[in-house]
């Protein structure tokens, strides 16, 4: 199997849930970093934009297939029907109706809603050039109603993975994202269940091989800087 080529960024999460989903799946993949902005090397270059219209990683081209997918859902969903054929992440054939639509709304919740609510609240917090209270506030708030619909989702597990069947790509797709909750200024310590899973799953070597990987390619890549120039 030739190496999948996965376009990402050093700090966001969207691409680290697809190495998470390759690293699951052992699946050989090179990783080539951009930044934000239009100059080289950023998202909204014209290298990137032939790839994806819409500037953003990730992007995953597959040379095996010769497919190429962008916007993470997609990404992943398009691993997992290609390269999941144990349902090592997916729903199996014996999974019931109910357990696939779990997997789906699950992954939706992420993707529509709790994502988009700590991407609003970290702009604010941390990147935002006015000062704008009331967003923090309204965002801080959302992210926070969010953080206890989850954790009524994982007392069904005991806390070990957001889906009672065991760890799968919503676990994938949820972690890389509420990592950020201190980066997004939240308190999350009314959360148990929450802090024993991000403790769990931040506890999985794939975890560790994914921020070395990360690092290791930012330095050879020469990437200094969150914005192209």
């Amino acid at each position: 199997m030739k190496p999948l080529l996965l376009h990402g960024h050093h700090t966001g999460p969207n691409p680290y849930k697809v190495q998470l989903v390759c690293e699951n799946l052992n699946l050989p993949y090179d990783l080539k970093l951009w930044v934000l902005g239009d100059g080289e090397k950023g998202v909204k270059s014209a290298d990137l934009l032939k790839l994806n219209e819409n500037g953003r990683v990730p992007v995953l081209e597959d040379p095996n297939t010769g497919v190429t997918s962008w916007e993470s859902q997609a990404v992943i969903n398009y691993l997992l029907r290609v390269y999941d054929q144990s349902h090592i992440l997916s729903p199996g054939p014996d999974a019931s109706e109910q357990e696939r639509v779990d997997y789906e709304k699950w992954t939706a919740f992420l993707t529509t809603t709790f994502g988009p609510m700590m991407g609003q609240r970290n702009w604010f917090v941390n990147y935002h050039t006015v000062d704008n209270p009331d967003a923090r506030k309204r965002y801080g708030e959302q992210c926070l109603r969010c953080f206890d619909v989850l954790e009524g989702q994982l007392a069904k597990s005991d806390g070990k993975s957001i889906l009672p069947t065991g760890f799968s790509a919503v676990d994938c797709h949820f972690w890389p994202w509420l990592r950020q909750y201190e980066f997004a200024q939240l308190d999350v310590s009314k959360y148990p269940l929450f802090q024993k899973w991000f403790k769990e799953i931040g506890a999985r070597p794939e975890i560790k091989k994914i921020d070395e990987r990360i690092a290791k390619e930012k330095e050879a890549q020469g990437i200094t800087a969150l914005l192209a120039k």
